[in-house]
């Protein structure tokens, strides 16, 4: 019995270190270093496009309004139309204005007689200068009244003041209309070229007084580049615009300042109202840039892994500018020349030991436009870098 109990005290030892052999294998393995991709910082020369919601307009947006009070009697354009400065738009009713007309002639020639009448006897002293003048001043009274009457007939044909294309038309044949009416009888905007107005926050308006080379604003906008503009559908509307000008002052309700920049417009692609993106395209060079993946957030600080030379890694804090399609620029905190891990920064901590591996690089490619016309505000995209 005694035998027996002492092989099996024996074997349960041997199991016990069996089993704690195997938990310690797992361990061991852990310790060992793995290959982690990793990649030398060089200095690139980067373009990126900011990229701002813009509102289209045409150059002239001209509402067209009525200056006397009538009915309309004739439309003469469709919405949509094409039309020229001078040409005939609307037609108001003036029959009532025409007998006020007739009855403020007829006055001028009663007073252009009594003149007549008068002069002679003033002349052979008949009769005083003073009643003269009298005529002559109530001759001149009509006169401006006619002229006054005949004015407003005239008006009652509505021309176009500028080149363009007819707007919407609210208003039919038969309505009355005045001066003082809430709703336009139409808009003719000249669209031959078109002005995109877009903001930039108080921020961005730094950067961009810091990127651009100019004592005055002015300056600085003859310096900017040739903007490109962003359709709807996404695509690239093949005329390039220049910024013409922008705000004074910031708006204090929005805190933004308001930018215009200008395209030509021959095949009337564009339309008044609508919407698109502007590009502005910004060199950046000898800049250091570096992977986004390599990148993680720690308290709200932007940080990444350095490799020293024996394998071992730590973090290091740095300062990003912008985005370059799947790439940040970096403005400080490294180095080049120096080692940085460009994937699984989430499972390294400081002081641990990697396998280098050099990480293969992709050309960067300019990524689809999302349909986000009507709700981004500002964003950057992707371009091109250059070692």
């Amino acid at each position: 019995m005694r035998n027996k109990s002492f092989l099996g005290a024996m074997a349960a030892i041997i199991m016990l270190s069996a089993c704690g052999k195997k938990e310690e294998a797992p361990q061991q393995a852990a310790a060992a270093p793995v290959p982690f991709p990793v990649q030398t910082v060089t200095k690139q020369d980067a373009t990126v496009f900011e990229e701002y919601t813009a509102n289209l307009e045409g150059r002239q947006n001209v509402e067209i309004r009525p200056k006397v009070t009538g009915f309309i009697t004739k439309i003469f354009v469709d919405e949509g139309q094409t039309v020229r400065k001078g040409q005939i738009l609307f037609k108001l009713e003036t029959q009532t204005q025409n007998q006020d007309a007739a009855a403020a002639k007829a006055a001028v020639n009663a007073a252009q007689v009594e003149v007549n009448r008068l002069a002679p006897l003033v002349e052979r002293k008949i009769i005083s200068n003073v009643q003269l003048e009298t005529a002559k001043a109530n001759l001149a009274q009509v006169q401006a009244n006619y002229q006054a009457i005949a004015t407003n007939i005239g008006f009652g044909t509505i021309t176009s003041p500028v080149d363009g294309v007819i707007g919407s038309l609210p208003l039919k044949e038969g309505a009355l209309v005045s001066p003082t009416s809430e709703v336009a009888l139409t808009t003719v905007s000249d669209t031959r070229v078109m002005r995109a107005y877009f903001a930039l926050n108080e921020k961005q308006m730094l950067n961009f007084s810091k990127t651009f080379k100019g004592a005055t604003l002015e300056q600085k906008l003859k310096n900017t580049p040739a903007v490109t503009l962003l359709l709807v559908d996404g695509s690239e509307y093949d005329q390039k615009g220049r910024i013409e000008a922008v705000t004074g002052l910031v708006n204090a309700t929005t805190g933004t300042s308001q930018f215009r920049a200008e395209f030509k417009n021959p095949q009337a692609i564009l339309r008044s109202g609508s919407n698109g993106i502007i590009r502005l395209p910004i060199n950046y060079n000898n800049a250091i840039v570096v992977p986004q993946n390599a990148v993680f957030e720690l308290q709200g600080k932007q940080m990444l892994y350095v490799v020293d030379k024996d394998g071992t890694v730590k973090s290091k804090v740095i300062t990003t500018r912008t985005t370059s399609g799947t790439d940040f620029i970096v403005e400080e905190g490294l180095e080049e020349g120096e080692v940085i891990v460009v994937e699984g920064a989430s499972k390294l901590k400081d002081g641990m030991k990697i396998i280098p591996q050099e990480a293969k690089k992709e050309q960067p490619a300019d990524a689809p436009i999302q349909d986000t016309v009507a709700s981004s505000v500002s964003k950057t995209k992707t371009v091109t870098t250059k070692k």
